[in-house]
């Protein structure tokens, strides 16, 4: 198995290339992970999703980290990890701009909405929490790949 350190234009490549990245983010000493859909552009990770617990962990400490990998041939793989800023798009006067970049970004993909809208269990309704987009500034990026 041969290990290489991926150039920074490589790993935008794959930022550029995939949807799904695993979110870590950190509140009182504790770590969470969970997988999001993401679209990349212009040094930004945007996303979108419901409120809960990734979104009040983020507004508490915006230092984040997204993991994106590829599997290759055989035993192959490609792995990107960007340490980032969470930056939120709210729906007020000022990041009107923002908001509809997001927009535009994200609803380039086919069902970009769906995953981030909605929640186990519990229907999502017309009358519930509004949804929220947000970016991740992508602060520094690295990774490696393996091959046989």
């Amino acid at each position: 198995m041969l290990i290489r350190t991926l150039s920074a234009l490589e790993c935008t490549k794959i930022l550029t290339a995939n949807r799904v990245g695993r979110l870590a983010c950190a509140r009182d000493k504790q770590p969470y992970v969970v997988p999001i859909h993401y679209a990349h552009a212009d040094a930004h990770l945007y996303a979108f999703s419901m409120p809960g617990k990734k979104i009040d962990w983020m507004r508490a400490n915006p230092l984040v980290c997204i993991q994106v990998d590829e599997h290759g041939q055989g035993r192959g793989w490609k792995s990107v990890v960007v340490d980032g800023r969470y930056e939120e798009l709210p729906d007020r006067i000022g990041h009107k701009l923002q908001r509809d970049h997001a927009w535009s970004v994200l609803s380039k993909h086919a069902d970009w909405w769906e995953p981030g809208s909605l929640k186990p269990v519990i229907p999502p309704t017309a009358d519930s929490a509004p949804h929220v987009f947000f970016r991740i500034l992508i602060e520094q990026v690295s990774g490696r790949e393996a091959s046989e």
